[in-house]
């Protein structure tokens, strides 16, 4: 079966229409399931303004609907994978609210860890939504949520996740080295793996807070010793000082 938004049989009146190419003005005509249009005048190729990339940004098929994507959508594509990945981590947890509100947590700061450092979102955050899916195996498998077998258990399920969303292979990669390690830094890492790993330790020195108190100075010395970023300390220090 076609993709309705692709199929003629359901268009309406508007379905084909003319725009202003950017950057000549000449009028360009556009059918509604056309990605992009190379304006006949100037020779300029620009991506329809009316279309609806929203399935395309993450449905592992857009190519072979929309044909060559234009350089934009590939953008939107890794963009908006991380609302999918949050999405299907909270499907998996279920109701677990425990474990989606520490990844949900974990992705914010990371995030405002991201803006401030560099890294790639597109890695990052997923990486955070999904770096403790492996804990429900562990608890399975080991009656353990210990570090070592959520490391062990979460990349198979992070990358059956990643893939059934159309995730590009080397950021699915990349993703599940992460979460293969997430406890246990390696001696030269990655900006995005130190972005993730610092994210966490904020929510979980948070966490911990709450049931055993820290002293200011015990905490002041965990945050100038075993962070990466310096905006990771930063978020440590207005958080928990």
């Amino acid at each position: 079966m076609r993709c309705p938004g692709q199929d003629s049989r359901f268009w309406e009146a508007g379905a084909i229409f003319e725009e202003k190419c950017p950057q000549c003005g000449h009028e360009v005509e556009f059918f509604k399931d056309e990605s992009s249009r190379r304006c006949k005048k100037c020779g300029h190729k620009f991506v329809n303004p009316k279309m609806d990339f929203g399935c395309a940004s993450y449905c592992k098929f857009a190519e072979q609907c929309l044909g060559d994507l234009p350089p934009e959508l590939m953008a939107q594509r890794d963009d908006l994978l991380k609302d999918r990945v949050a999405i299907e981590m909270k499907k998996y947890f279920k109701k677990d609210f425990k474990r989606i509100g520490h990844a949900t947590k974990v992705a914010r700061y990371a995030e405002q860890i991201v803006k401030q450092e560099g890294g790639d979102p597109a890695i990052v955050l997923p990486a955070s939504y999904l770096h403790d899916i492996g804990i429900k195996e562990a608890e399975r498998k080991y009656n353990s949520t210990a570090a070592r077998y959520q490391e062990e258990e979460g990349p198979p399920i992070a990358r059956e996740i990643l893939t059934a969303l159309g995730a590009r292979q080397d950021l699915i990669e990349e993703v599940c080295d992460i979460i293969a390690h997430h406890h246990h830094p390696r001696a030269e890492e990655t900006l995005n793996f130190k972005i993730l790993y610092d994210a966490d330790l904020i929510v979980n020195l948070e966490e911990n807070h709450k049931d055993q108190p820290l002293s200011r100075e015990k905490l002041e010395k965990i945050i100038e010793k075993s962070f990466f970023t310096d905006t990771g300390k930063r978020l440590a220090r207005e958080n928990l000082l």
